[in-house]
């Protein structure tokens, strides 16, 4: 750590930044029959809200097959009760983990509202056509940049990257269809448990937890905060 970052880090008493929740609470009688209709309930509510900076982006984490984790934002992208869906590079870091472990932990951090989501499950991958039809509805841009990027792998300048994108703009020019990468697509994430959080007073918070039972259906656990 430089003289500057240490001197700042001093600067800032860590231990005393924190804001005191007053929310109302989370009982059981609150909940959904199901974490995916609860979360559709929430999900309403924190994009209804206006102040909160893409309500759809989740922490997803996961472990590669020695147990070594990693976590990035990615942005849902689709949710139902065969679970929650986001789309990535399949080379990439994450997918890569997941075709190893695939087990992961997704989680919406609503910091406004003093809630979180936390989702646990297992990835699969979603079919050739549910990807393409996504990727149809992704800007122009956003198409040509799957393409460009090659992602997680080292790459010796921004230059690089500019340039293989300006070479995919030529090619593909606004208008004109991009192919569906065939190593870009998406991935379901199967809920076996889902926790509900609420901020509360005194650091005593709600947490009620999903978890999935063998027949199928769900039962409440409240945990201790």
């Amino acid at each position: 750590m430089t003289d500057r970052a240490a001197g700042e880090s001093a600067s800032l008493d860590l231990a005393a930044m924190r804001k005191h929740y007053r929310h109302e609470g989370l009982t059981e009688t609150d909940l959904a029959d199901t974490p995916v209709a609860q979360f559709a309930h929430w999900f309403q509510q924190a994009a209804a809200e206006g102040h909160l900076f893409e309500p759809n982006a989740m922490i997803v984490s996961t472990a590669d097959a020695q147990g070594r984790p990693s976590s990035r934002t990615v942005l849902l992208k689709g949710f139902d009760e065969q679970g929650f869906v986001f789309y990535t590079n399949y080379d990439s870091r994450k997918a890569r983990d997941l075709a190893e472990n695939p087990y992961v932990s997704l989680l919406f951090p609503w910091h406004p509202m003093a809630r979180q989501v936390i989702v646990q499950g297992v990835a699969r991958r979603t079919g050739r056509d549910e990807t393409a039809a996504y990727f149809r509805t992704r800007p122009h841009g956003s198409q040509l940049g799957a393409w460009a990027s090659a992602q997680s792998t080292v790459i010796a300048t921004r230059g690089a990257l500019d340039a293989a994108y300006a070479e995919l703009a030529a090619r593909y020019p606004e208008g004109e269809q991009v192919p569906v990468p065939p190593h870009w697509g998406g991935f379901r994430v199967a809920p076996r448990s889902v926790e509900f959080w609420q901020g509360r007073e005194n650091r005593l918070h709600d947490r009620l937890r999903y978890v999935a039972e063998p027949d199928g259906g769900w039962r409440v656990e409240r945990l201790c905060p």
